[in-house]
């Protein structure tokens, strides 16, 4: 776990107090022991913030949940659903985020999966937990930091106003299930996957509709395009 030092300040403001929580010591004992049993530990611990860092509190505009990093290394980089450049194949629900995005908006983005400039414009690409274990998906679930993304979520909904959170699939639906929807806007539809895009995410229009509710609010649009 990394010193709550490094959080970017509008976050470590609002966050500091989690760190000194039980289930948040129990998160860094479990990490460490992992790391002393020679299990390597994606991303890297400088990028578990990431998604945090590249996007302030006091700049953000949207919210996308995902589950938890890709295991496969080199992939992950702290921001769900986005890879580190150059990796290729893309991973495949990806692909169909990428296939709405040319429908909804006629913006090509296949060339890359790095989707760290939507970060900087104030897209929280935020993953329900910030570790795996290196090819094993979904290993480091019920250790805690879905108790410690659950509050992310909290202080956003409690604290900003006109925040767009778009909630692919049943998991981030539950994750979100709280949200003030008289203070934000909630876009809905299955999961990207392709096990369920095609039962209506595809079409669904999530980018259009996220930069048509910034417009109404006087808010700037994000810029899609990679």
């Amino acid at each position: 776990m990394r010193n709550s030092i490094n959080l970017e300040p509008s976050w470590l403001e609002v966050l500091r107090g989690e760190f000194e929580k039980e289930y948040m010591k129990k998160l860094k004992e479990f990490l460490i022991e992992e790391k002393r049993k020679g299990k390597k530990i994606l991303p890297k611990g400088s990028l578990w913030f990431n998604a945090l860092n590249s996007t302030p509190l006091n700049s953000l505009k949207v919210v996308i949940i995902g589950q938890d990093p890709y295991p496969t290394i080199g992939h992950a980089h702290g921001l769900c659903f986005s890879v580190l450049p150059d990796v290729k194949p893309l991973p495949k629900s990806l692909i169909n985020i990428y296939n709405e995005l040319l429908n909804d908006l006629g913006i090509n983005n296949f060339y890359t999966g790095y989707l760290q400039p939507w970060a900087n414009q104030g897209v929280l690409l935020l993953n329900a937990v910030l570790t795996v274990e290196a090819g094993k998906p979904n290993s480091h679930q019920g250790k805690g930091w879905e108790i410690f993304t659950d509050k992310i979520i909290e202080i956003i909904n409690k604290r900003c106003n006109n925040i767009v959170f778009i909630l692919w699939g049943a998991y981030a639906q539950k994750k979100g299930s709280a949200i003030d929807t008289t203070k934000h806007l909630i876009i809905k539809s299955p999961h990207p996957s392709p096990l369920s895009a095609y039962r209506g995410f595809l079409g669904s229009k999530p980018f259009s509709k996220t930069n048509h509710f910034l417009i109404s609010k006087g808010i700037k649009t994000i810029d899609w395009r990679l």
